[in-house]
């Protein structure tokens, strides 16, 4: 059974990326900060949240639930930043970089412990 589990994270590392979409993980018709409004016009800022949201839901979904608290204070924390970037496409890439990494090193670490 913990070999499946960890084929199922696994899977995740190819999926993620392979994961696109023209939405943003946000409804780009509500867009009102100029953050907001950079990541609805540009495809890849769009593709990067997109797979943002998606490695936050998962790593917050395989979590205990004190660390899930904590993950979801980093996103916080990670929102705020990433508004002080304003409409700097360079800024905002560099951003989702960062929580991009920070994400795949959650998901590695539950991938190396095990799930339970």
């Amino acid at each position: 059974m913990a070999i499946l589990k960890g084929a199922a994270i696994a899977l995740i590392f190819v999926l993620v990326p392979c994961a696109s979409s023209y939405a943003a993980s946000f409804d780009c018709d509500r867009a009102r900060t100029p953050d907001e409004v950079a990541i609805c016009n540009h495809r890849d800022l769009n593709d990067m949240d997109v797979r943002m949201a998606t490695l936050f839901e998962i790593a917050k979904s395989l979590v205990l639930m004190g660390e899930r608290g904590e993950i979801q204070d980093d996103q916080r924390e990670w929102l705020a930043r990433r508004r002080l970037c304003r409409a700097d496409v360079g800024c905002l890439r560099r951003s989702y970089r960062r929580r991009i990494e920070e994400l795949e090193t959650v998901l590695r670490g539950i991938q190396s412990r095990g799930l339970y």
